[in-house]
């Protein structure tokens, strides 16, 4: 797998953006972030320059509140070895708080944009990744029981995650067989026509292809 650096460099390369997030395998970075909207917070963000944007939903028993907070980098005095992001504009800041039933969770995660500093435009594209994150893990769940899995030996978890996401994929594009996406997944094991036909389906057909 490619380094998040990597990652950040071909996306700008390709003239696209990024909202990459920062965890504590970046520690020093981490910290760094950390420690600045912390000294932030504690001035009331006085003579900063930034962005914030507030979010609640309710629905189903559970209410959510999101605020995000976008920092442009030059507002940030430099981080440790920024130059190292590719296209980096942006450091952002969000904190959900969820409340369900008598039970309330807080999460607090950071961001490395190459978006310019708009809370409400960066926290819509996270949005979205979440939703489209929380769908994926269901289908996991359902389809190849992934909460019960116990695989954690080195890179194990990893790249079975990959392979599981890869006969997703490949499950949604064969169209043919009009069942859910665990019936087809146990169909593809006990029947290899059928599994044949799951790749068959993800190989892009180019009417000029050439015959081997």
């Amino acid at each position: 797998m490619r380094s998040q650096h990597e990652i950040a460099r071909l996306i700008h390369f390709k003239g696209a953006d990024y909202i990459l997030a920062l965890k504590a395998n970046h520690p020093k970075l981490f910290e760094d972030v950390k420690q600045w909207f912390e000294n932030a917070a504690e001035s009331n963000f006085d003579g900063i320059e930034f962005s914030h944007d507030v979010r609640v939903e309710s629905a189903h028993h559970r209410k959510e509140k999101r605020q995000i907070w976008a920092v442009s980098i030059e507002q940030m005095g430099g981080l440790y070895k920024q130059s190292q992001w590719s296209g980096l504009q942006t450091i952002v800041k969000v904190v959900r708080t969820r409340h369900l039933w008598n039970k309330t969770t807080q999460e607090v995660m950071f961001y490395l944009s190459s978006l310019p500093a708009d809370a409400q435009k960066i926290g819509l594209a996270i949005r979205q990744h979440w939703s489209i994150e929380n769908q994926l893990h269901w289908v996991l769940d359902v389809t190849f029981n992934e909460d019960a899995c116990r695989i954690r030996k080195d890179n194990s978890p990893e790249n079975f995650a990959l392979l599981k996401r890869w006969s997703i994929n490949f499950l949604n594009k064969e169209t043919n067989y009009k069942r859910s996406i665990r019936q087809k997944a146990k169909r593809a094991s006990m029947d290899e026509e059928y599994m044949l036909k799951v790749l068959q389906a993800s190989i892009p057909l180019h009417s000029n292809s050439s015959q081997i």
